[in-house]
């Protein structure tokens, strides 16, 4: 353990940092949550909440119904899919997880996600085949 430790911080220490599957991230997730939950996570996903101006948003707002399908920002900048199985890239640093995690979960329900909605949330992303 304090030599993976350690290892790890020698990675990040060179600028190096290797690239975690969806899989690792969403372990780090249920080590502070628990079981995720697949189905929880898709209600998640296709949930819309009132926001202030009286329109119903949700993550399916930009990312579409479809998370394998390319979405568009509000700005109609298109967002790559949210599903690993159509974008290798998706929840493989936890950096920009955690990043985007808060941002969209600030702008769509006015509060911070618990880790209990990020691992369902990655769990469902992750089953999506």
């Amino acid at each position: 353990m304090k030599r993976l430790f350690l290892l790890s911080c020698l990675a990040m220490l060179s600028g190096a940092a290797a690239a975690e599957s969806p899989q690792q991230i969403l372990a780090a997730y249920q080590q502070q949550a628990g079981n995720a939950s697949a189905a929880r996570g898709e209600k998640f996903f296709s949930t819309k909440v009132p926001q202030a101006n009286g329109v119903a948003a949700g993550c399916t707002s930009c990312h579409t119904d479809n998370p394998r399908a390319i979405g568009k920002t509000r700005a109609h900048k298109a967002i790559e899919p949210l599903a690993p199985v159509a974008n290798r890239e998706r929840f493989t640093d936890p950096a920009k997880v955690e990043k985007w995690f808060k941002r969209n979960c600030k702008d769509v329900l006015d509060r911070e996600c618990t880790v209990q909605e990020k691992a369902d949330f990655v769990a469902f992303l992750i089953s999506v085949k």
